[in-house]
């Protein structure tokens, strides 16, 4: 028992620090603890290492918001959600996208454990047709976001070229440098789409100043929007190959980025925090790795589920404090130079690519950022550009071969 409460802690305290750090991933610092396992298991035992690994992966999903809204820095986890939120601390509201990405990662949790056990009773016997139908879904959601657009050809035309360089970056993905993981591709391909066409197209003025004066929605709202989420984090959690990138891409068909900013945050948040408890009822019923954290801990000898669980609890009671006191510090952003907080963002995540990806992520940042860089000068939204993630999910799902 001492070993699952440190654990948890050590898991809480990393989690935190790469749900904070722009461009690392829970997975890297499953990859790491594991890479420590001889020393930690010594000191923690597999039990704890184990609660340490699931505790990181929930601590890092109620943080990662947090580079999201104020340096419009993206991650797989948040690649769409950076848009709205990254938005309203433009408008001095960077502490509520904050704090509502908290309550939506705080309230999936509600829904989360019971589906989680249900999933775990009733899904196993449906899984083949369940595998089957994963595409069938995303070409209809892909559908619906492109004949709903004001332009349906431009649409098509930036899902497509998106997917293009989704397809290619993932496809060729071995000659990147993996430095930190097989998911450093990620980084370049999501930044060039979602980040740097903001961070350059921005306005140049000064940060202003960060105000809260509460969440502006009803509670009946925000457990629906968290409801939403969870079924969506449902989804992407339990079907194969799927990830929180696509449940940011279907939530848009649901609410809409621009429709409703706060509520695709707690929607975006929610989906984010169920994945990992969905995630780890697929490996307890299934086998199956749904996520790098997941692989890394399919090596030791487990406790059971509920153990685990409750160890994801205790640790996203800890993840939503820090995050709510965290979004607090907002108001020392004020008056920062908007242009040379821009520039440096900016050059991080070209520093970032290379250094994580090599000279093959400078080729997909490029690439992507060119993509990414059309949406607003045709007047389309950017929720197109998912077609990155959703392509090659469709071609794993339809066999072709090579995803």
């Amino acid at each position: 028992m001492l070993g699952l409460v440190a654990g948890t802690l050590l898991g809480v305290v990393l989690g935190a620090l790469s749900g904070l750090a722009p461009g690392v991933h829970a997975n890297t610092l499953a990859s790491a603890l594991l890479a420590a396992g001889a020393g930690l298991g010594a000191l923690l035992g597999e039990d704890g290492l184990a609660a340490a690994m699931f505790a990181a992966l929930i601590t890092h999903s109620f943080l990662d918001n947090i580079p999201s809204t104020f340096l419009g820095v993206p991650d797989p986890d948040t690649a769409l959600a950076v848009l709205p939120s990254h938005a309203l601390c433009l408008e001095g509201r960077g502490e509520e996208a904050v704090r509502c990405s908290a309550i939506g990662s705080a309230l999936s949790m509600g829904f989360a454990v019971p589906l989680s056990l249900a999933c775990v009773l009733v899904l196993p016997p449906l899984q083949p047709a369940l595998d089957w139908g994963i595409g069938i879904v995303l070409v209809g959601v892909a559908g619906y976001l492109v004949l709903s657009s004001d332009s349906p050809w431009w649409a098509f035309g930036i899902f497509t070229v998106s997917g293009a360089v989704g397809l290619f970056a993932l496809r060729y993905s071995f000659l990147a440098w993996h430095t930190l993981g097989g998911e450093a591709i990620f980084l370049p391909l999501l930044s060039g789409l979602f980040g740097l066409p903001v961070l350059l197209s921005a306005s140049h003025g000064p940060v202003p100043d960060q105000t809260f004066s509460g969440i502006s929605i009803p509670s009946g709202v925000l457990a629906r929007h968290s409801l939403l989420g969870t079924l969506a984090g449902l989804l992407v959690g339990w079907l194969p190959g799927l990830s929180n990138a696509t449940a940011n891409g279907i939530l848009d068909a649901l609410v809409g980025y621009d429709r409703d900013r706060s509520g695709f945050i707690v929607a975006t948040s929610a989906a984010n925090t169920a994945n990992a408890f969905i995630g780890l009822a697929a490996f307890f019923a299934l086998g199956r790795t749904r996520n790098g954290v997941m692989a890394a801990m399919a090596g030791l000898e487990l406790p059971s589920m509920p153990v685990l669980m409750a160890a994801g609890l205790a640790a996203a009671i800890g993840g939503f404090l820090l995050t709510v006191r965290l979004a607090r510090s907002a108001r020392h952003l004020a008056r920062v130079d908007g242009r040379r907080l821009n520039l440096a963002v900016a050059v991080l995540l070209v520093l970032l690519s290379l250094i994580l990806s090599g000279p093959f992520g400078l080729l997909v940042l490029s690439l992507s950022t060119l993509v990414g860089s059309v949406p607003p000068l045709v007047n389309v939204r950017r929720v197109h550009a998912m077609g990155a993630i959703m392509l090659p999910v469709m071609a794993w799902a339809f066999g072709f071969a090579g995803f």
